[in-house]
């Protein structure tokens, strides 16, 4: 198949017609993700792949790999990993920050089996749970010297029972003679890089993936309540790389800066498998990643020296970039994309004020295998996250669960087909493989996102909310978004996320939190009655206002409001208790999806008066008595 049909004209909005005049199937694209990187290797065998940091301080010393020495690697990995026995349909778990090793094992993992990456910030019961579900034998993990957090959590498993093998990560450059690592019984022990490197680099000795193979299984959901494994396919992988990598902006000179967690679906994708198909250099920060203060007082100069022209971050690492003064010449960067959560336009508007550059808005989730959204630069759409990607279909349905489409501009609940849409979730393992099940996601081919959002004429897609962060007063569904949007628009607010908050009458009520600029004096009531007097619906009115150094968010940068919807919770019944002889205290658990009251009480507390209180709320609760 000529390149000419893999890489079709696709700069604009209205290229998606002629795009999907020609059926996917015929572009050419490669099978697997083994596939991709072969033929990049072929290609541009002596091109710099990846430069990887060491970490920010040291950004002038990476350790760089062609793409056929990346290949190698990736070939002496993998047939280490089917050495100690894996096979086509077998897990290979990792859990490490990002480093050189890490990017090689990750490719590496979905040739010899199926890549199961885990975020090491997961509670150890959490990880155990995904390694049970997952069935993974094997785990890859940050040794002493490169996580000792991670290294701890490792050993904990490793001695649970249950893994036969554990390979040992070190940082990138590491220098000296390793730490001697732990005999844990029935379990091997070694150093990654030290085993692999009697393993033949030529090629891969196991069977080869298939596109319709398992390629990865993600975990995702909240912190708190256990996450689920989403199963990804090789030929959804590359389809959506390639649909990333497609349009007509990136080439061979478009470097590419990466520092997103590679436990992260964004980082797989975005920054590691779509530069494949152009041979793209990728610039990978160290191991703490965006969460490195050292990498925002470098970044100018990082950009600078690489000439890096494309990068992917959420809205807070670009919120922060603004107010870094611009110390080096970064005329190179043109397409930073931001994703994973809602851009607030003032951190839009900012960051394009501050360095001359348009941030391109993006639009995925891990059960569309990564992006499914993508803004133009050249095409200003304010407050849209972009336009469907090519060969995937996107609806607004009502959300009463009759998927009926919604009008033009209405807003409904977001659906999704076509070729990255996942199989399902992993629910069970049998002498066949996983059992998967869409969960209730999956309807005829059609995903659906959990996402609020409407549709212009044009396709462009406009998100407002989240499904389940609907705060449902007395039967009135309230959308956070216009609360936000409200206090946002006030000059000293910086972020703002709004929840429900328990409420004895109307179920719930709208609060907020917020962020504040440095030097801000406006007050907590100030924000109250501003947003009070500019929600379009005054049962969005918040009944209150609260100022915090910091919102709470994920490893990966997205909102965490499930800790807001506890502190609310948490300061709704501590005042309803407050007379109440006998309280102690009232803390917040979260246990699955459900927030839960735990009231604290002495033996002389009327516990009768408690209960009657507390049960006028519609959450889940429970007295301990306290000796």
């Amino acid at each position: 198949m000529t390149e000419d049909l893999l890489w079709p004209d696709y700069a604009g909005p209205d290229d998606l017609a002629t795009i999907e005049a020609v059926p996917l199937s015929q572009r050419g694209l490669p099978e697997t993700t083994y596939a991709l990187l072969t033929r990049a290797a072929r290609r541009w065998p002596d091109r710099i792949a990846v430069s990887v940091l060491p970490d920010a301080a040291r950004w002038q010393e990476p350790r760089r790999r062609t793409f056929a020495e990346l290949l190698a690697d990736v070939h002496r990995y993998a047939n280490l990993l089917h050495d100690v026995g894996i096979r086509r349909g077998d897990a290979v778990a990792l859990m490490a920050p990002n480093c050189a090793e890490l990017i090689t094992a990750t490719l590496a993992a979905q040739v010899a089996g199926i890549l199961a990456p885990l975020g090491g910030g997961l509670s150890r019961p959490h990880l155990a749970e995904l390694l049970r579900r997952s069935g993974a034998r094997i785990l890859v993990a940050a040794g002493p010297d490169l996580a000792p957090d991670i290294w701890d959590a490792a050993q904990a498993l490793a001695r649970q029972g249950g893994l036969e093998t554990l390979l040992v990560l070190r940082p990138t450059t590491a220098v000296g003679v390793p730490e001697p690592l732990p005999v844990i019984e029935g379990v091997r022990v070694g150093y990654l890089h030290e085993l692999a490197e009697a393993m033949d680099g030529s090629a891969f000795r196991g069977d080869l993936p298939r596109s319709s193979d398992l390629a990865a299984l993600f975990h995702t959901g909240g912190t708190t309540g256990a996450p689920k494994l989403a199963a990804h396919t090789h030929s959804a992988e590359v389809a959506d790389a390639w649909m990333i990598s497609a349009n007509s902006w990136f080439d061979s000179e478009t470097p590419v800066f990466a520092a997103l967690p590679l436990f992260h679906v964004n980082a797989l994708l975005v920054t590691l498998l779509a530069p494949l198909f152009k041979g793209q250099p990728v610039v990978w920060a160290g191991p703490l990643g965006y969460r490195d203060p050292a990498l925002f007082q470098h970044f100018w100069k990082i950009v600078e020296h690489y000439r890096i022209a494309a990068m992917s971050a959420v809205p807070t690492v670009y919120a922060a970039l603004a107010q870094r003064p611009i110390d080096a010449d970064i005329s190179s960067l043109r397409y930073p994309i931001v994703g994973a959560s809602p851009l607030p336009a003032a951190v839009r508007a900012g960051f394009q004020a501050h360095t001359g550059t348009t941030l391109v808005q993006g639009y995925g989730l891990t059960e569309a295998t990564c992006a499914s959204a993508l803004t133009f630069p050249a095409l200003s759409r304010p407050g849209s996250v972009g336009q469907r990607l090519p060969y995937q279909q996107m609806r607004v349905v009502a959300p009463d669960g009759t998927w009926r489409d919604v009008p033009v501009g209405e807003i409904g609940v977001l659906v999704i087909s076509g070729p990255t849409v996942f199989p399902g979730y992993v629910t069970g393992r049998t002498e066949d493989g996983y059992v998967l099940d869409g969960l209730g996601k999956l309807r005829d081919g059609w995903l659906d996102t959990g996402d609020l959002a409407r549709m212009d004429a044009e396709g462009f897609v406009y998100l407002t909310g989240r499904a389940k962060d609907l705060i449902i007063r007395g039967g009135h569904n309230i959308d956070p978004v216009i609360v936000e949007d409200a206090l946002l628009a006030h000059p000293h607010v910086t972020a703002a996320s709004a929840v429900g908050r328990p409420d004895a009458h109307a179920g719930e009520v709208p609060v907020a939190y917020v962020t504040l600029a440095p030097g801000a004096t406006a007050t907590e009531d100030d924000l109250r009655d501003w947003a009070s007097k500019r929600v379009p619906d005054r049962t969005a009115a918040p009944k209150a206002v609260t100022v915090l150094d910091a919102l709470p968010v994920t490893s990966v940068g997205k909102p965490y409001k499930v800790a807001l919807r506890a502190d609310a919770a948490r300061v709704e019944l501590r005042d309803a208790l407050a007379t109440i002889a006998g309280l102690h205290d009232v803390e917040i658990t979260v246990e699955g999806s459900s927030i839960v009251a735990v009231v604290k009480v002495s033996p002389a507390a009327d516990e009768a008066a408690i209960r009657a209180i507390i049960g006028r709320y519609p959450i889940e609760s429970r007295l301990e008595l306290l000796s």
